[in-house]
């Protein structure tokens, strides 16, 4: 005489006991199996009412060599960011084959800012945007 609901006879607090049946069917789960084509399986389902998981863009984000204008997603400023050049592995391999090469030459990875990874900051609140790696 299980009807689903559990009372407890004396009062005490305690848990329902184990059964092995199942008390309800399992209900739809909550997220749709991935399929191929995900894109129109996400607008079918907004088009049903149902809800969507919209993806963000959170941390970094790919930027150019040359300074970008954009909102900084810290203080949300309209900006132009701030390029901060550094010196990468492939910035030291191009000065090791100059070096090899003609050795005079060595310096010119790190005077030009082509061989240099862009770093991108804020401004106004000093925040990383993202960069370019080169």
């Amino acid at each position: 005489m299980n009807t689903g609901e559990y009372n407890d006879p004396k009062g005490q607090g305690m848990p329902p006991p184990y059964t092995d049946t199942p008390q309800s069917p399992p209900t739809a789960p909550l997220y749709p199996p991935l399929q191929p084509g995900g894109i129109e399986l996400q607008q079918q389902q907004h088009q049903h009412g149902q809800p969507t998981v919209i993806p963000v863009l959170v941390g970094t984000r790919p930027m150019g060599p040359k300074p970008s204008s954009l909102t900084c997603p810290s203080c949300n400023a309209e900006i132009t960011t701030r390029v901060q050049y550094m010196s990468s592995t492939k910035t030291h391999l191009f000065a090791l084959g100059l070096c090899l090469l003609f050795w005079p030459l060595v310096c010119l990875p790190y005077l030009l800012s082509s061989c240099q990874n862009a770093d991108h900051y804020c401004p106004n609140c000093n925040a990383y945007i993202g960069s370019y790696k080169n």
